[in-house]
């Protein structure tokens, strides 16, 4: 039996500590052990899964970890669910991806089951033990499909992107020589496990490197906080909203008690933030008030990682910084050129073996994602600045065409967060039929304070006059704040008319 590298790495370290909490520990060997035993369930009396998708309804501990491994080594696909997703949204993954097997545990079997039943399903219940069977596990190759993760629809219903254990290793291996993780690295976990943040940058880069990973149901700030303040971690993992609570929490926590928590955050080797646009007053807050340089990155779905500010060197506010280890980028302008100079945007095109296999049963929609079969579109718009890429937003919803001008609304975002009395505010473009677009912004005010809209309007074209936008476009509202969530376009833009 020639098992993936990722069950090579893990046995490397088999009595290691894999995962930890208050009440309990798994070590390599546990996790090794359980996955074998759940693979032979999961084959029943096959000798292969040959590429069937099983999806998995699983919490984020180690028997997400077991249950990925499983479903790999008994030659399936993994499909991984959002534990928060509503009945149609998990309906329409299983349908779509042609899911045989889901499973899930004792606790969350009632929530799936008549779905189940309804799209016959077998369900299996990860707690019902067997006698172990004398099976003997597929071999299955590095090419072969390994994983389908649902991308948000923008416009139509999500994408799976099927990734083979071929580009998962390239992902992984990218990340653990730019990062330089290692066996002694601690990590909490509290990012969902249905994203690639998640599930690649900290998950399988953890196990491949044997280090230890804590995990926690959710961002349990005073319980995670409590740990940092112990030394539990060497590497820290986040979005910039969560950076944004922490932020808050410290500023309003007694130097005494506050202390002993920025010196856990001082001591960790490593910071990264990601998923989202982190706004450089938050890279500079979070410096000033921890002495950790957040190391921001930029990845999708579709390709993992790609960009990354570096380990060692400047880490610079507002870029993602340069090309990771083995993967290739290019920009390419509107009239198809490509760009070989720096301060010129284009969309962002990259190559490489960490890049996705296909969009699952959607072959034209792949075929048009890619540039000459190989360079695939991700559909973002970038400069390069001094060497290191700065990402200006979605060529679709984030990249406002006014004026002739292709103006960044997330620099926008960036600079307006820098009001005192601003928390958040999203920028989009509207409809002008002089301009093509104009600049529109909705804000919510931080609580306690006011802003008249007019000294506001004047405070925006004073700042976003850097951006070469005409004054007379830039126009403000407020946006209740149980909508911010939900912003989109099409709703915004509404609120201008």
């Amino acid at each position: 039996m020639s098992e993936l590298l990722i069950i090579k790495r893990a046995m490397l370290h088999r009595n290691s500590i894999a995962f930890k909490n208050e009440s309990s520990e798994q070590t390599y060997q546990h996790l090794l052990d359980r996955s074998e035993q759940l693979a032979v369930q999961l084959l029943e009396n096959e000798s292969d899964l040959n590429s069937a998708t099983v999806a998995m309804l699983i919490p984020a501990d180690s028997n997400f970890v077991c249950v990925q491994w499983a479903i790999w080594r008994a030659g399936g696909i993994m499909l991984p669910l959002c534990l928060s997703a509503t009945q149609p949204e998990w309906e329409y993954a299983l349908s779509d991806s042609n899911t045989s097997i889901v499973i899930t545990t004792q606790e969350l079997k009632h929530e799936i089951s008549d779905l189940c039943n309804k799209l016959n399903v077998r369900l299996l219940i990860i707690e019902t033990h067997h006698a172990k069977k004398e099976i003997v596990l597929p071999t299955i190759e590095s090419s072969r499909p390994a994983m389908i993760l649902y991308t948000s629809g923008t416009t139509n219903k999500p994408k799976g992107v099927l990734t083979t254990h071929a580009n998962i290793e390239a992902q992984i291996e990218s990340l653990i020589e730019a990062w330089k993780w290692k066996a002694s690295d601690r990590i909490p976990l509290f990012l969902p496990l249905h994203h690639i943040h998640g599930i690649i940058n900290v998950i399988c880069c953890a196990m491949w490197s044997g280090a230890l990973v804590e995990p926690f149901a959710r961002f349990d700030i005073h319980a995670i906080t409590n740990r940092v303040r112990q030394d539990a971690y060497t590497v820290f993992m986040a979005v910039p909203t969560i950076y944004v609570k922490l932020i808050q929490m410290l500023e309003s926590t007694e130097k005494d008690l506050r202390d002993p928590i920025i010196a856990g955050f001082k001591n960790m080797r490593l910071m990264v933030s990601g998923s989202a646009a982190l706004p450089a007053t938050v890279h500079d807050t979070w410096f000033n008030l921890t002495g950790q340089k957040l190391l921001e990155r930029y990845g999708m779905t579709e390709i993992g990682m790609a960009l990354s500010n570096p380990y060692d060197g400047e880490r610079r506010p507002g870029s993602v910084g340069k090309p990771l280890p083995g993967v290739n980028i290019r920009l390419k302008s509107d009239s198809g050129k490509f760009i070989e100079v720096e301060n010129e945007p284009g969309e962002i095109q990259i190559s490489g073996p960490g890049v996705f296999k296909e969009y699952w049963n959607r072959p034209q929609i792949t075929s048009e994602s890619f540039d000459e079969e190989i360079w695939f579109r991700t559909g973002d718009m970038a400069v390069i600045e001094e060497g290191y890429y700065r990402i200006m937003g979605r060529l679709s919803t984030d990249i406002i065409k006014s004026g002739g001008y292709k103006l960044s609304a997330l620099e926008i975002e960036s600079t307006l967060l820098q009001h005192p009395h601003i928390s958040e505010c999203a920028v989009v473009g509207i409809e002008d039929e002089t301009w093509g677009e104009a600049v529109a912004v909705a804000v919510i005010l931080r609580e306690g304070t006011t802003l008249q809209l007019e000294e506001f309007r004047e405070w925006c074209r004073a700042r976003l006059s850097v951006y070469k936008i005409p004054k007379h476009l830039v126009t403000v509202a407020a946006l209740p704040k149980n909508a911010m969530g939900k912003v989109v376009k099409k709703e915004v833009s509404s609120l201008f008319k």
